[in-house]
């Protein structure tokens, strides 16, 4: 690392929140650099707990994390929050102008508050997502709340980076309940029924309980790398919960619940069994995206992709022999390096 990368870590770890705002925005940008900074990084997490907020818009997201915020506070402990909008192409606009309801904590540095958007690749999103949790893991937050603005797939695999997912439902109609069935109920840990003062609550609780309890899943079915004492005893069955988030009903009831999950993931061994998961995946996925840099180069060296699609149009090649042209030289160092 640069001696500029060097003093922007001690500087981060030394808890200066404008250290971990300058960290973040080059995860985010994905500026020359990044990968250092967050490699530097990691020696020093494992230690916060990362919660995901995930549910339809308009359920109360943001209002609920807010709530939650300011009770982990008065308890002692530190916050950090990420709100993702995939949708987004920039970071602020609607996303952070939603963000005003966050105000209970405003200005109370022990809460940072950071949105995240898509900039144009929603396939890099989670990395990043994952990334800043790191940062924010590292600077001694102890708690990271993931806020994701919808409910979508790629909503869905941000939210698969914290601990516990808690999911919410507006109690509007069935209509809501029924959506889960798309694969938010897969990864629920727990489900709040927020607005629960408004008509349809006591339906949309049965309709969510009924659902949950269709499920057999309950155990330790993650395939992990690794061995890891304890796991099988996994048995968490997801919870329904009530909370009212803008009069702050029911929310002390919910982080009791988001607890007794922390604690059975700890007991069990899961904790570490999905942090080895997500390793794993993480570690699949930059190759992925360090391989793709790869062969767009050798992309390029072929003459680039319109001319390559114009031999094959033209019948001269196809697809197969082009893939295996474009791989050759990458297959050559990899024999080599293996002989």
């Amino acid at each position: 690392m640069s001696a500029e990368q060097t003093d922007l870590v001690d500087e981060l770890l030394a808890g200066k929140h404008r250290a971990l705002a300058r960290v973040i925005t080059k995860i985010e940008n994905r500026d020359p650099g990044y990968r250092d900074l967050v490699s530097a990084l990691h020696a020093h997490t494992g230690d916060a707990d990362v919660i995901g907020i995930t549910g339809s818009p308009g359920a109360g997201k943001s209002t609920l994390v807010d709530k939650m915020a300011t009770r982990y506070r008065e308890q002692g402990l530190t916050v950090g929050v990420i709100a993702v909008d995939p949708s987004s192409p920039f970071t602020g606009g609607a996303v952070l102008g939603d963000r005003i309801r966050m105000a209970s904590n405003v200005g109370d540095m022990e809460v940072f508050f950071r949105s995240m958007s898509a900039r144009g690749s929603l396939g890099g999103l989670s990395t990043a997502t994952t990334d800043a949790v790191k940062a924010l893991d590292a600077f001694g937050k102890d708690k990271v709340i993931i806020e994701t603005v919808g409910a979508g797939q790629n909503e869905i695999d941000v939210v698969r980076t914290a601990d516990t997912v808690a999911v919410l439902v507006p109690p509007e109609s069935g209509d809501n309940v029924q959506m889960l069935k798309a694969g938010i109920l897969e990864i629920g840990d727990v489900f709040a029924v927020n607005k629960a003062d408004l008509k349809g609550a006591d339906r949309t609780v049965q309709e969510l309980t009924e659902m949950i309890e269709m499920r057999d899943d309950y155990g330790a079915n993650l395939e992990f790398p690794g061995d890891v004492a304890g796991v099988e005893e996994y048995d968490w069955k997801p919870r329904v919960v009530e909370t009212v988030a803008k009069d702050g009903e029911g929310v002390d009831a919910f982080l009791d619940v988001l607890e007794a999950h922390r604690d059975h993931l700890e007991a069990t061994g899961m904790l570490e069994a999905k942090a080895r998961t997500r390793y794993a995946e993480e570690i699949r996925t930059l190759l992925r995206e360090d391989l793709s840099d790869l062969v767009e180069g050798e992309i390029e060296d072929h003459g680039g992709m319109a001319e390559l699609v114009e031999a094959v149009v033209a019948r001269e090649t196809d697809p197969y022999a082009v893939a295996d042209d474009v791989l050759a030289p990458l297959r050559e160092c990899v024999d080599e390096k293996r002989s």
